[in-house]
């Protein structure tokens, strides 16, 4: 498995084909991501694990305002 998503995987992941669509979703979602001299994002696998791990951890905690 390589260091950073595939060309296809930021397509499925964005929702975009365009280069700097996908660097707006990118932005928009808070995936951290550079971007490469070509103009196409670089994100590392990392950066998307710990985004959605972040994610499910805080929606398995209880929401302490409806208390």
């Amino acid at each position: 498995m390589s260091l950073c998503l595939t060309a296809e995987e930021v397509r499925q992941l964005t929702g975009k084909t365009r280069r700097p669509a996908q660097v707006r979703a990118l932005r928009l979602m808070g995936i951290d991501h550079r971007v490469r001299p070509d103009g196409s994002p670089a994100v590392l696998r990392s950066a998307v694990e710990t985004t959605s791990s972040t994610r499910l951890d805080s929606a398995n905690e209880p929401n302490w305002r409806a208390l």
